[in-house]
C-alpha cells in the first residue's frame, strides 16, 4: 500500500482537489456546473480517435482566449473526435500526469456551455488518471505538448456516462465538446524553475539547488535549532503567489533537525502531491504563503508549528522535533 504524505493534517479520504466553479462566474456555481473531474470513475474501452466531426470556434481563436464554439452540426462522432487547433512546442503530456489548463465544455447539440475556467481566472490542476478526471480528457490530451489548444468531443462513454449530471443539465445521452489550452505538464520528475538564491546564513540548513527531477540534498549545520519558522527561498520562481486558502501541487523532502534523516519524500514515492494550505500542518501554510509558484522553499519548522507532543504514528517522527523541508511550488490549483 503506497504510504500516505505525512503533511496532510486532516483525516484521510478528504478530497483536496476542487473541481466546480465559484460565484461570479458564468460557468455557474458547483451545484450548476460540472467539470471533468466529476464523475471521473469510467473503466470503459478505449476509444478510437478520429478527426471530426467538430463545430467551429467562432471567436476568441487565440490560445488562453476564452473561445465561443458553435452549435454541433448533425450527429457528433461516437468514438472520441480530437482536433489540435493550436500547436504548442512544450513537454508533451504522458498519462499520469498532472496537467494545468485553461478549458471550456459544452453541450454538442445545444452549445449550452456548463463550465469554463476562464471566467474563473484559474486554471485547472488535474492528473490525467483513471479515476481523477473523465477518460475524455485522458484519451484526447495524452500524446500532446503544452502550449497546444485541443478541441475534442466526449460521447457518454467517455463522459458522464448514461446517468450524465443533471445539476449542469447534462444528459446520459450529450455528446460534450471541450476546447483545453494546455499551459503546464508535471510528473515525478518535474523541479522548480527560477533563479538560485544565495543561502548565506550558516545556521539554516542548506539545500541543493539541483533541477533534475532528483531529491536535493538538505545539509543541517552543527548549531541549535531554530525556536522560530524558518522560510526561505533556495530557487525563486516568477509564478503567482500562493494564496493561505490556495491548493498546491509540490515535490519534497522532509528530514529531521536532530540527524538530517529523511522521514518523507515524494521523490522517493515517484508521486506529486497535491494539497490545501488549509489542510497542513501550520509551519506549512506560513511558509509557502507568499511564495512564488517555480519555486524551491527551504521551510524549518518548530515544533510548535509541526507536530508537536503528538507526532503521527509509525513517522520516526520524535516528540517536540524540528522539521526541516525542501519544497517545490509546481502550480497553483
Amino acid at each position: 500500500m503506497r504510504r500516505r504524505s505525512l503533511l496532510i493534517a486532516v483525516p484521510a479520504g478528504f478530497a483536496t482537489l476542487a473541481a466546480c466553479g465559484d460565484e461570479g462566474s458564468d460557468s455557474g456555481k458547483a451545484s450548476d456546473s460540472a467539470s471533468p473531474t466529476d464523475g471521473a470513475t469510467s473503466a470503459a474501452p478505449t476509444p478510437k480517435i478520429v478527426d471530426g466531426p467538430l463545430p467551429a470556434v467562432t471567436a476568441g481563436t487565440k490560445f488562453d482566449e476564452k473561445p465561443t464554439v458553435a452549435k454541433g452540426s448533425g450527429e457528433p462522432s461516437d468514438q472520441l473526435a480530437v482536433k489540435t487547433l493550436i500547436a504548442g512546442g512544450g513537454r508533451t503530456v504522458a498519462e499520469g500526469d498532472y496537467v494545468q489548463a485553461n478549458y471550456l465544455g459544452q453541450v454538442w447539440d445545444t452549445a449550452k456551455v456548463f463550465d469554463n475556467s476562464y471566467d474563473r481566472k484559474t486554471p485547472l490542476v488535474i492528473q490525467l488518471a483513471q479515476g481523477s478526471i473523465i477518460d475524455g480528457w485522458r484519451y484526447a490530451l495524452t500524446g500532446k505538448k503544452t502550449g497546444s489548444r485541443v478541441q475534442f468531443s466526449v460521447p457518454p462513454t467517455w463522459g458522464y456516462g448514461e446517468s450524465g449530471n443533471a445539476n449542469a443539465g447534462i444528459k446520459g445521452t450529450d455528446t460534450l465538446v471541450f476546447v483545453v489550452d494546455l499551459q503546464g505538464t508535471f510528473n515525478a520528475k518535474s523541479s522548480a524553475e527560477g533563479t538560485d538564491v544565495a543561502q548565506d546564513n550558516v545556521d539554516v540548513p542548506k539545500v541543493g539547488t539541483n533541477t533534475d527531477g532528483k531529491a536535493p540534498s538538505i545539509e543541517i549545520p552543527d548549531t541549535d535549532a531554530p525556536t522560530k519558522l524558518v522560510a526561505n527561498y533556495v530557487i525563486e520562481g516568477d509564478g503567482a503567489e500562493v494564496g493561505a486558502e490556495d491548493s498546491v501541487l509540490v515535490q519534497y523532502k522532509g528530514v529531521l533537525w536532530e540527524d538530517g534523516k529523511e522521514f518523507d519524500s515524494t521523490y522517493g514515492r515517484k508521486a506529486l502531491t497535491s494539497f490545501s494550505l488549509q489542510q497542513v500542518v501550520k509551519g506549512w501554510a506560513q511558509g509557502l504563503t507568499g511564495k512564488k509558484v517555480g519555486s524551491r522553499v527551504l521551510i524549518v519548522i518548530p515544533p510548535a508549528l509541526g507536530y508537536g507532543d503528538e507526532p503521527p504514528s509509525g513517522s520516526g517522527i520524535q516528540k517536540d522535533s524540528t522539521l526541516v523541508f525542501s519544497v517545490d511550488i509546481l502550480a497553483k490549483m
